[in-house]
């Protein structure tokens, strides 16, 4: 490993892997930190994947350089119990090459002279707004949570079996479904009638490659009726709607995350790996060929919108889901979907990544599970996978999941939808629920005012429909649900130049075996025709 080079906003690292051995092979390089620890302080792991990268195939002797550029704040903590935001804490930390968690290859020190507190004043340069604490309800009652503090003095509490099953009365309150949902709790006073059914003569297509804040948005969504706004909410599961007033092409969504594959229709691709398996190539190059074979496939397809990448943790072997999800760790799996995304958006297809967010087991998924934690470790593990795959795959729709965050069902959660998705991470792209299926607690109404844009709704189940469509708060919701919606799709395959339809090579040659056969036909025509004509 070559020296440290500190940069003004972090450090460079380059390693040389050199093929000592015999048999030509490939070599993963795995950058790890150990950061400063203080007892009783911010909870901090003693290793933590940083970076990864792959050599190409070295023949014996051979060499090659894999290098890394990483900013400091990447190494700040979340602190959830004062400064309530992240924190590089002054110290030094531990860079280290390893071949896996355990085994360390070579090490160097990073030293932070003074501590930065990413707050309001200072967020990280990739965050929109400031990180700061949102899921405090999530962390439940009386619950102990694993601390480091005292070498894990806590350890035997923290891992016991649970004694109590039942919610605090204050937590029933915030416990909802659609049998008492207030939507009074979710209503915007200041929000303002939005206009519909205007004539502005602006379509969709109009607006391809527009920022999300373009001033011709508002034209264009000032043409869209309330039944319009409605069916393109409701209409969501496999596909979203046309829109005659906008000129919107329907889409096609298909489900993943390793094939194409639409449960309606039928229409199916190839057979891929599976998601454990893309992750232990730890090849960014196999992860971004998989998602451009998979997005060329659905441009083949004509299809959109790709139900993937699936980036939950593997909180146990026996989740599951597992089988779809990447790893029990979030750098590894957030990195790995980040390519599998910008392989599938070099076809113009959008992913949607799910389950967003903490859907950690099957069992009771839509019998309204709880899933309790810290803030800090909502940020630093399980948000982390759908972090890297907005801001380094550039994703362009999300799936929420049937779980609870805490009390919260994710398709209500204000804190995950807005605060943190669209506001702290810059998101505007499409979410959409998990599936619509008479569970007692999907509401369309309190989703699109929690940041949801369209229902999972294929079966068209009647909770998918708005029923509030008069009050300002609903509307402006609704048109900002649409808003979302329409910049995934615009910015989709379907307003490239082409459409972005390219055939593949068996529908060429039946459309050319098509037209061969209607010439044949025809010149055999014309000379019965002209040989009955010479007898008469």
């Amino acid at each position: 490993m070559s020296d440290l080079t500190q940069t003004e906003d972090g450090f460079d690292l380059s390693v040389t892997v050199t093929n000592t051995g015999t048999t030509a092979g490939k070599e993963v390089v795995e950058l790890y930190i150990t950061p400063p620890y203080t007892n009783g302080g911010i909870e901090k792991s003693a290793v933590n994947l940083l970076d990864f990268g792959k050599t190409g195939l070295l023949v014996p002797g051979a060499s090659e350089t894999i290098s890394f550029r990483v900013k400091s704040e990447d190494l700040a903590s979340f602190d959830d119990q004062e400064k309530n935001c992240y924190v590089l804490e002054s110290g030094d930390y531990g860079i280290s090459i390893r071949s896996d968690a355990h085994t360390v290859l070579d090490e160097r020190t990073y030293t932070v002279d003074s501590a930065i507190v990413y707050d309001q004043a200072t967020p990280r340069s990739t965050d929109q707004t400031a990180a700061v604490n949102q899921f405090d309800f999530a962390r439940g009652d009386n619950v102990t949570y694993l601390s480091r503090a005292d070498g894990f003095a806590n350890y035997d509490e923290a891992t016991a079996a649970p004694t109590n099953y039942t919610m605090s009365e204050e937590r029933k309150t915030n416990y909802q479904n659609i049998t008492n949902y207030d939507l009074s709790r979710y209503g915007d006073p200041d929000a303002e009638m939005p206009t519909t059914g205007a004539k502005n003569v602006v379509v969709l297509k109009d607006l391809r490659g527009k920022d999300y804040d373009d001033p011709q948005w508002d034209s264009l969504l000032d043409e869209l009726s309330v039944q319009d706004m409605v069916d393109l909410i409701a209409g969501g599961g496999y596909q979203t709607t046309a829109i005659a007033s906008i000129e919107k092409v329907a889409t096609t969504d298909n489900d993943g995350p390793a094939t194409i594959y639409n449960n309606y229709t039928g229409a199916t691709g190839s057979a891929y790996t599976s998601g454990v398996m893309v992750a232990n190539t730890w090849s960014k190059e196999l992860a971004y060929q998989m998602g451009s074979s998979i997005g060329k496939e659905a441009d083949e397809l004509d299809v959109s919108g790709w139900y993937a990448p699936a980036m939950n943790l593997h909180r146990t072997a026996f989740g599951g889901r597992n089988f779809e999800y990447f790893s029990e760790d979030g750098v590894l799996s957030g990195k790995i979907a980040a390519q599998q995304t910008q392989g599938a958006n070099q076809y113009g297809v959008y992913g949607y990544m799910k389950h967003f967010a903490l859907n950690d087991q099957e069992t009771n998924r839509i019998y309204q599970v709880c899933t309790w934690s810290t803030e800090q470790a909502i940020r630093e593990i399980y948000l982390k996978p759908f972090e890297l795959a907005v801001k380094e795959g550039q994703i362009g729709a999300v799936m929420d999941g049937h779980n609870f965050v805490g009390d919260k069902w994710t398709g209500a959660s204000v804190e995950l939808n807005i605060n943190v998705l669209r506001n702290e991470w810059g998101f505007n792209g499409l979410v959409s629920t998990d599936m619509f299926a008479g569970y007692g607690y999907y509401d369309a109404d309190v989703a699109v005012r929690s940041g949801v844009s369209s229902m999972l709704n294929p079966m068209n189940a009647p909770d998918a429909t708005m029923s509030d469509t008069t009050s300002a708060t609903s509307l402006s919701a609704m048109r900002e649900a649409c808003h979302h919606t329409l910049y995934t799709v615009v910015n989709s395959r379907d307003y490239q130049d082409d459409n972005g339809f390219s055939m593949v090579l068996w529908m060429k040659l039946l459309i050319c075996f098509d037209i061969a056969a209607a010439v044949v036909i025809a010149v055999i025509e014309y000379l019965v025709i002209r040989k009955h004509k010479k007898k008469s």
